[in-house]
């Protein structure tokens, strides 16, 4: 059953649609990406998936703005790397859904696991219960993914499950979209993500009148075939119009019959990028995963100036932002995760930003969440007392 404070919650978030005019909405159907991040703090993306009520997760910078209900809504959490800045945030994870019964699912690259170990080892579980979360962490090689099992009911002792051979770039997948990662470099692996909706059931109208076929009960027949992915060589009974009025005509292939009156339409997708090296194994693995993405949200840490700083620290500046957006051409960038040298200065970025003709740039606020207090803004002991 869907939560509907989870749900309350998300609709209250800021999306990537809150940076756009309204003629302009991002087309995704069963995903609402929310960027939390703003241009300058540490990177995290949350993706409700809407008919679940349930959520992922993409880096784990500071999240303590993050509600725990949302926290506790999440399914899977995908970690670029372990610098501090994209890990930081599994802390207060840990802290909201540890005592909750359900296994959340780690993704990220070589070395997770015993990183989220040794964390966990900073403390002390002598009080676990055997209802308590587990944690699950996938390690994304580029031959393999290692699983590991780190058990609540067992204070969190890791163990290895299994190993299994990559047969594409897909790492997740559920009823609603498919997770595809890349390992690219900034002197470690670095993971970068492609979150793709699954095609949805859709007709056209003027399809299904040039077949003469009569709307009614076997296109329900059929779009649960659909999501079945029972099409195929399955037979289906359809009314036809004819002059004499209607016969039933058995198609003895349904799939065939659904690709004949489907209404084209391209899934939505979302690209994230983040610590990555301009080079030229770098450009190629981005360019062919991210190709025609709806939304690519990419790092430029650093304006043209900023050239050499950029290829000594394994970041990108807006000139490899402009080649990438060149021939990725998504339809809409969101670059994030720029340098705080450019915090009188965000501006700029946008000056020196030049997509193609039908590449739309949003433009994130510079801090997504309010600062953080000073003293003098707390009552202190004195204003307490009776």
């Amino acid at each position: 059953m869907k939560n509907k404070n989870v749900l309350k919650f998300m609709e209250s978030c800021p999306s990537s649609d809150d940076f756009l005019p309204d003629a302009m909405k991002i087309p995704f159907r069963t995903i609402q990406p929310r960027f939390f991040s703003g241009l300058f703090d540490d990177p995290l993306m949350l993706i409700p998936i809407r008919p679940l009520g349930r959520s992922l997760l993409v880096d784990c910078g500071q999240i303590h703005h993050l509600a725990k209900r949302v926290v506790k809504s999440l399914d899977a959490i995908f970690i670029t790397h372990a610098h501090m800045d994209h890990f930081m945030g599994i802390d207060t994870v840990i802290r909201m859904v540890h005592v909750s019964p359900k296994t959340l699912e780690l993704f990220g690259p070589e070395g997770l696991a015993g990183k989220l170990e040794h964390k966990l080892k900073g403390y002390n579980w002598n009080l676990a219960e055997d209802h308590w979360c587990s944690f699950r962490v996938r390690e994304v090689h580029p031959e393999k993914i290692r699983t590991y099992f780190l058990s609540g009911p067992e204070g969190f002792s890791c163990r290895f499950e299994h190993e299994k051979p990559r047969q594409d770039r897909t790492i997740y997948r559920n009823r609603y979209l498919r997770m595809e990662a890349e390992i690219c470099d900034h002197r470690i692996p670095v993971l970068i993500f492609r979150i793709t909706e699954n095609s949805t059931f859709l007709i056209d109208e003027e399809k299904v009148a040039g077949m003469n076929l009569v709307r009614g009960p076997w296109l329900k027949r059929l779009k649960k075939m659909f999501y079945a992915e029972e099409l195929a060589e399955k037979p289906i009974a359809v009314p036809v119009r004819k002059e004499e009025g209607e016969e039933e005509r058995t198609f003895p292939d349904a799939g065939v019959l659904y690709d004949r009156i489907r209404k084209e339409r391209t899934p939505g997708s979302l690209g994230y990028v983040t610590d990555v090296g301009f080079s030229e194994e770098n450009a190629k693995k981005l360019i062919s995963l991210m190709h025609g993405v709806t939304v690519l949200a990419c790092e430029c840490a650093y304006l043209k100036e900023g050239l050499e700083k950029a290829r000594s620290s394994f970041h990108l500046c807006t000139d490899d932002l402009n080649f990438l957006s060149r021939r990725i051409r998504p339809r809409y960038l969101l670059p994030m995760h720029l340098s705080k040298n450019y915090l009188s200065c965000s501006e700029r970025l946008f000056e020196e930003l030049n997509p193609p003709s039908g590449v739309t740039i949003l433009r994130p606020e510079d801090y997504a969440t309010p600062r953080p207090l000073l003293p003098c803004e707390l009552p202190d002991f004195g204003d307490m007392l009776p």
